[in-house]
């Protein structure tokens, strides 16, 4: 049960960190939609899609950096400074009323953001190294962000009937501090060695084992599939509430609210399926699920009236949400399976990076294709990358895909310590057979000509 979790104190000061946070940036991503819409009316969606750029570019360029220096830094006064600058970053929000502002303190923001995500998550199997603990853990920060985009809406869809979405800033502000103070008191180790080099190679070696990794190349694909979905709902819900639907401030946080429930009841299901099933069919149906919700967004995009639309893009929002939970649940843990303890930091850095470059794509499709085109011709080309994903993760991840693979060595690649236990077939050759991780000693991942079955005789 994901509760056994939180007997252990350090694992539940981080996660009411990261749920503080959570709620905190929740309440901000209503708040951005609203002040991008009284700053540009119509053409909030391109406001809003520039701004996600920035934060895309960012994320891209400074998560690697961060993974390359993460053994030299100490890990709990770095996460306390992060959520600081963030705090401080999020209150100037409210004063601003020029839309170059807004470009300016976003990069702000999330500079500190893409240092402080990957660094906290590859914190966490640190201090939960039992397998099964980590895979709770996963399911328990998913479910954290499923609650955060059902409630964050909720609270500030009851705020926004009593104050100004301004104030909504100050919440995050808010949230940010208490996750900061929860950081500080906790025991966090700092990180061991990184692959040995020097900083190109630091830098580099998350994205060699990406490359490397078949169910990493698929990975990519599904980042994609997230990224094409996510997209609509973080761009253009605003527009569609306000100008399409005719609906209010309310509507528009009752609407990323469906999204948040959807999320929810997929992420509350998938722990046990996930004790049971290979995570590979669990993220291929969320990324059907993904490419369905896209097609019912486009139908509705040519509907002209009727006010049956509100309970159908209830129904998509929430059916994105769900898909979407699907895909990212389970993705810490191919991460985690699919790199050495040493090599994590720099892993999650780059799934970090790479994801968000899916998001460097799609985001400005959102919001500036959305402005010229409208949304039918926006979500169709969104659709379409969506599928190109799925069809890039079919091909790429194998059906069958042991985590113990057994495979050949040379004499003299590879310390003889480490093959205490293989068996010496040839005077020149070992087979060795283990959890099969790209790593200095395994540089390639193995092809058919060169390992045999695992249980073969």
């Amino acid at each position: 049960m994901i509760t056994m979790l939180f007997r252990n104190r350090d694992y539940l000061r981080l996660f009411t960190a990261q749920v503080s946070a959570l709620f905190g940036t929740g309440l901000t991503t209503v708040a951005m939609g609203l002040l991008a819409y009284e700053l540009a009316g119509a053409d909030a969606a391109a406001v809003l899609g520039t701004a996600l750029t920035i934060k895309m570019l960012v994320y891209v360029t400074v998560a690697p950096v961060v993974a390359a220096y993460a053994d030299r830094l100490p890990r709990r006064p770095f996460l306390f400074g992060l959520n600081v600058i963030r705090g401080a970053v999020v209150l100037a929000l409210p004063f601003i009323d020029q839309v170059w502002q807004i470009y300016v303190l976003i990069a702000v923001l999330q500079t500190a953001s893409a240092a402080f995500t990957p660094t906290y998550q590859a914190v966490i199997p640190d201090i939960l190294p039992d397998e099964r603990e980590y895979t709770r853990a996963l399911s328990a920060a998913q479910l954290a962000a499923t609650m955060e985009t059902l409630l964050s809406p909720m609270l500030a869809a009851a705020a926004l009937l009593l104050i100004s979405f301004h104030w909504l800033f100050i919440g995050t502000a808010i949230g940010f501090v208490i996750s900061a103070g929860l950081v500080l008191g906790t025991r966090i180790p700092d990180a061991g060695a990184t692959t040995a080099g020097d900083f190109r190679e630091r830098l580099t070696v998350g994205m060699r084992i990406f490359a490397a990794t078949p169910r990493l190349r698929g990975l990519l694909g599904l980042n994609l599939v997230v990224a094409a979905a996510g997209s609509v709902i973080m761009v253009n819900s605003v527009n569609y509430v306000r100008d399409t639907l005719g609906g209010t401030q309310t509507g528009v946080a009752i609407l990323l609210a469906a999204n948040g429930f959807g999320t929810m009841l997929v992420a509350l299901a998938l722990p046990r399926v996930l004790d049971r099933v290979d995570a590979r069919p669990v993220m291929l149906a969320g990324a059907a699920m993904l490419i369905t919700a896209l097609g019912g967004a486009i139908a509705l995009s040519l509907a002209d009236s009727g006010d049956w639309r509100w309970a159908a893009a209830l129904t998509v929002w929430a059916a994105t949400g769900a898909g979407t939970a699907a895909i990212l649940t389970p993705t810490g843990q191919v991460l985690r399976s699919s790199a050495r303890p040493a090599d994590r930091p720099a892993l999650f850095a780059a799934q970090f990076s790479l994801s968000h470059l899916a998001w460097l794509l799609t985001y400005p499709i959102a919001g500036w294709l959305t402005t010229a085109a409208g949304f039918t011709i926006t979500w169709l080309t969104l659709a379409a990358l969506a599928a190109t994903g799925l069809t890039v993760a079919v091909r790429m991840w194998p059906r069958h895909d042991p985590q113990e693979i057994t495979h050949l060595h040379e004499v003299g690649t590879i310390d003889p310590i480490r093959l205490a236990d293989a068996i010496r077939i040839t005077d020149r050759l070992y087979e060795h057979t283990h959890a099969y991780v790209i790593d200095p000693e395994h540089p390639r991942w193995p092809s058919a000509q060169h390992r045999q079955p695992v249980l073969a005789a």
